[in-house]
């Protein structure tokens, strides 16, 4: 009998460690007035530290060797650069001033950089640091999206409302679309196909079709008992396969899910208050939200679709990156 119960023993820890492991990874959030990021962990959802970050840190995006993170440093005009072993500052990169949002090369290398108060996109190597161009774009540039083949980039221009279309060889602008006011985001489709603008006061999202530089759908948004003017879309997602659009509210403190095929909204979320920007967990399993108003940040369960978790972070959290597997 003792026998027999060794056997089993033994065979279930050969079968735990033929079993996939689950990888850990790190989110890391902007608080824009308390200026710090919090680093959370993935498995525990616990916050394990938090780190200076710069005057009004906002936009935040990661190398995709997971070793640097970036972070829009706003009102000191400059983008810090941390080792995410030690979490200290390395150095700083050139941005112009006031640097809001960013996206970096599918290659890692260069980063584009929307100078809100400028009227320029700055385009820096993060190796050299030194700036390659300045790109004039529309007023109050603010939203950047890059295609997955690295060959267009997309600023969204507020008071322009425009979504500018750069060629990332000549650094100039091949094509300019006309959007509805405010526009806050621009995020491509993983085969790149289609190219999502939100705009905050217009309060719809254009999809476009990149290769003709034509709106194909506006997607509008209804929630009872909200007032239309609070329906405020600035952050959104899309999943690897392009099924589900995820666009934050703003103020509605609503995540919408939207079918990626039939551009209808499916559903809305109720996350924190004012719901500004979203990330993926590197499987997308997870759906992270910044609630600048509540303090905290949303976990949504991508394919439950919903919320499962709040977790306190700093002072009116803005943006949000995640280390890759």
């Amino acid at each position: 009998m003792r026998a027999s119960v060794a056997v089993f023993t033994a065979l279930l820890t050969t079968l735990s460690c033929l079993a996939p492991a689950a990888h850990a990874f790190t989110i890391y959030v902007t608080n824009e007035r308390g200026n710090t990021v919090t680093i959370i962990d993935s498995e525990t959802l616990e916050v394990t530290g938090t780190i200076d970050a710069g005057a009004r840190p906002r936009g935040i995006t990661i190398s995709p060797d997971g070793s640097e993170l970036y972070v829009c440093a706003s009102d000191d005009d400059t983008v810090n650069v941390f080792d995410t072993k030690t979490m200290k500052r390395k150095h700083t990169l050139p941005s112009g001033p006031d640097p809001e949002l960013f996206v970096l090369h599918p290659s890692g290398n260069p980063l584009y950089i929307a100078n809100e108060d400028d009227n320029i996109v700055t385009v820096v190597d993060v190796k050299t640091r030194k700036v390659l161009a300045e790109i004039p774009v529309g007023v109050e540039p603010e939203g950047m999206g890059v295609s997955p083949d690295g060959k267009i980039v997309v600023n969204t221009s507020e008071t322009t409302n425009m979504a500018h279309f750069i060629n990332t060889e000549t650094f100039d602008i091949d094509t300019n679309v006309l959007v509805d006011q405010r526009p806050r985001f621009a995020q491509f489709t993983d085969d790149g196909k289609l190219l999502y603008v939100s705009a905050e006061i217009g309060g719809t999202v254009s999809v476009i079709d990149p290769t003709k530089g034509e709106i194909i759908k506006k997607i509008e948004f209804a929630v009872p008992g909200i007032l239309p003017e609070a329906l405020q879309p600035v952050g959104v997602r899309v999943t690897e396969d392009s099924k589900k659009v995820f666009v934050a509210l703003g103020p509605a403190n609503r995540v919408a899910l939207v079918n990626g095929e039939t551009f209808e909204v499916e559903k809305y979320l109720l996350v924190g208050q004012r719901v500004w920007q979203l990330a993926f967990s590197p499987d997308q399993k997870f759906l992270y939200t910044t609630n600048g108003n509540s303090n905290d940040i949303s976990v949504i369960d991508v394919e439950k679709e919903k919320v499962i978790k709040s977790i306190p972070v700093g002072e009116q959290p803005w943006g949000v990156a995640v280390s890759p597997e």
